[in-house]
């Protein structure tokens, strides 16, 4: 715990990983700062730039052991982050003092390392994706075949089971996979774009050959891991690409959301738990209370990432012309809490869905309650074979639905429909019968077909090609 007389953030001290913690470190994103400087002066120097060989070999040795102290000392009299931590470099590695930052704007550093934190983070984030993707799996994979009551607009629906359920939101991870891989795989670096974008102190560093300052810009492009870079920046590249990876963290938002207001639901129906340890508490006066604080936690800070989505597009609105700054405080705020946070989500999502209980005896007793009103086709097929008016049992069906409806809300009675169809002489099918079309495996389609096809050709796979990237298991700590 930090210093609890000081705000920490609760980001920090209860829900984000360790790793997702050190990314976003200051020491992290400085120590990138310093990388992007030696890229820059290795490539200044290897396309003909007046740089000694100690310069680089200075700056090697001096990329992690950052003087914070100093740097704060710096910037008090500064007032410039990047300019202090330029001074602190050249203090660690004399030799090279003069050419830190040789021909850069604040820009090079600040914008190439978020960029590659983003895609760091966007990393760390897949491993977790598809950890949980691998315990919803095996999840969805045991509780195939156990048939559960489907719900539409919240009302009793055709019957489903417990395992496709799992499929829906485990559809909803593929495609939330799928669009990180797309943005970590197209994302590109800044590079190497100068004071306004034009490159004008590269083009005047090589005596205005245009073609070494073009392969400064690949050299350190490819120097920082990335295959692409923009083909055109102002001085920051455009904060359109911060809205496509916050949308990215939007849409997992979104997906355990989701995930949680329906197991909120099944845990009040009495269906499914989340876990719940065995000395935790659920209500400091109500002893009995099992609360769904995890899946409550995860509502609570889905929507907190969900918001910062349009907190992203608003930035890249009003950066007028090649840059403004009102765009700096914001994002030093919006693009780490959003990685935190939504890394918290996948860290709750997974505790959730290793741990679920489910309760196949209530599962059962909520389904055989409204199993009769579903069944109703078939019990006009069952009388149609038996040789009744199909109109004439479709109405006698009806009014008994109606009548039996009214009893469970208003009397609290079982569903006992079966009982006054059998004891209806306009319904000539006996009561063994209609037990016999009260299987509620009859009603659940190709559901377990579903499960099993969905785990095969889409989950399997995906497993598969990720086989041995496992995240470090991170306990739920409050």
């Amino acid at each position: 715990m930090t210093d609890p007389s000081t705000w920490s953030s609760p980001l920090a001290e209860r829900y984000a990983s360790a790793a997702m913690l050190r990314l976003w470190s200051p020491s992290s994103r400085y120590g990138l700062w310093r990388r992007l400087w030696l890229a820059l002066a290795e490539a200044e120097r290897d396309l003909g730039a007046d740089i000694a060989p100690g310069a680089l070999a200075d700056m090697r040795e001096h990329l992690d052991d950052i003087d914070f102290a100093a740097v704060a000392v710096y910037e008090k009299r500064f007032r410039h982050d990047v300019m202090a931590h330029v001074h602190a470099f050249g203090d660690a590695a004399p030799a090279a003092r003069g050419v830190i930052h040789l021909g850069a704007t604040s820009a090079f550093v600040t914008d190439n390392a978020d960029l590659m934190l983003m895609r760091d983070g966007l990393t760390l984030l897949r491993a977790r994706l598809v950890s949980l993707l691998r315990a919803l799996a095996a999840f969805a994979a045991e509780w195939k075949d156990e048939p559960a009551l489907g719900y539409t607009h919240l009302q009793p629906a055709q019957p489903t089971t417990v395992g496709k359920r799992a499929t829906l939101w485990m559809q909803d991870l593929v495609l939330d996979l799928a669009d990180l891989d797309h943005r970590v795989a197209t994302l590109p670096l800044r590079g190497v774009k100068g004071t306004t974008g034009t490159q004008a102190s590269f083009l005047s560093l090589f005596g205005g050959d245009h073609a070494k300052v073009r392969e400064l810009d690949q050299r350190v492009t490819r120097a920082m891991g990335f295959a692409t870079t923009l083909a055109v920046t102002g001085q920051t590249y455009t904060r359109k690409l911060d809205a496509h990876v916050l949308d990215v963290l939007a849409g997992i938002a979104a997906s355990a959301a989701k995930f949680a207001g329906d197991l909120r639901m099944l845990q009040a129906f009495g269906e499914i738990e989340e876990p719940f340890e065995r000395e935790q508490i659920g209500s400091s006066a109500m002893a009995y209370k099992r609360n769904p604080m995890r899946s409550e936690r995860i509502n609570s800070l889905s929507r907190f990432v969900l918001s910062l989505t349009p907190n992203a597009n608003q930035t890249h609105a009003v950066q007028y012309f090649e840059r403004t700054l009102d765009d700096s405080a914001n994002r030093r705020l919006a693009i780490p809490e959003a990685f935190l946070a939504t890394d918290a989500l996948l860290i709750l999502m997974e505790n959730i869905a290793r741990g679920l209980e489910v309760h196949p005896a209530r599962i059962r007793h909520r389904l055989a309650d409204e199993l009769p009103f579903m069944a109703t086709e078939e019990l006009i097929v069952r009388a149609v074979k038996a040789g009744a008016d199909r109109q004439v049992v479709h109405e006698v069906i009806r009014g008994h639905s109606i009548a039996v409806a009214r009893a469970m809300k208003d009397e609290g009675v079982p569903n006992d429909m079966l009982a006054r169809l059998a004891a209806d002489p306009a319904y000539p099918v006996a009561i063994e019968d209609l037990r016999a079309a009260l299987d509620a495996r009859h009603y659940t389609g190709r559901a377990s077909r579903q499960v099993e096809e969905f785990l095969a050709e889409v989950v399997h796979p995906l497993l598969a090609a990720a086989e041995g990237i496992t995240p470090a298991r991170e306990d739920v700590r409050v």
